[in-house]
């Protein structure tokens, strides 16, 4: 199973960007999806889930540093995750990998998803 993170790019700060998660063989609308992301010298850092969507109704979370700004949603049509990127800042700059996980409620704990995407760099300068 892999999944294809991509929308990262270059952009200036206040800017917006949308990236998107992709799954290969998992149908993802059964699964928990998360983006995370990891800037240089630090540790990984969960910033937005959102529950599986199997039954109908979900549930989106997000890290406080990114509540307001990102929006996690589904595409379930296209069996894909997205994450809107609004008013981005340069603490924003980072790898953001998504992450899937075999259940319908979401984690903060990156150890709990079974299933990574490779990442794509999204960065905020000007």
């Amino acid at each position: 199973v892999q999944l294809q993170a991509s929308g990262g790019g270059l952009v200036q700060p206040g800017g917006s960007l949308r990236l998107s998660c992709a799954a290969s063989v998992i149908p993802l609308a059964y699964y928990a999806t998360g983006w995370f992301r990891q800037a240089p010298g630090k540790e990984r850092e969960w910033i937005s889930c959102i529950t599986s969507s199997d039954i109908g109704d979900f549930k989106t979370y997000y890290a406080d540093s990114v509540e307001g700004r990102f929006t996690i949603s589904r595409d379930n049509a296209k069996h894909t995750v997205n994450l809107q990127m609004n008013s981005l800042r340069p603490e924003d700059t980072a790898v953001y990998y998504c992450a899937a996980l075999d259940s319908r409620g979401c984690f903060r704990d990156y150890g709990s998803y079974d299933f990574w995407g490779q990442g794509t760099q999204v960065t905020v300068s000007s």
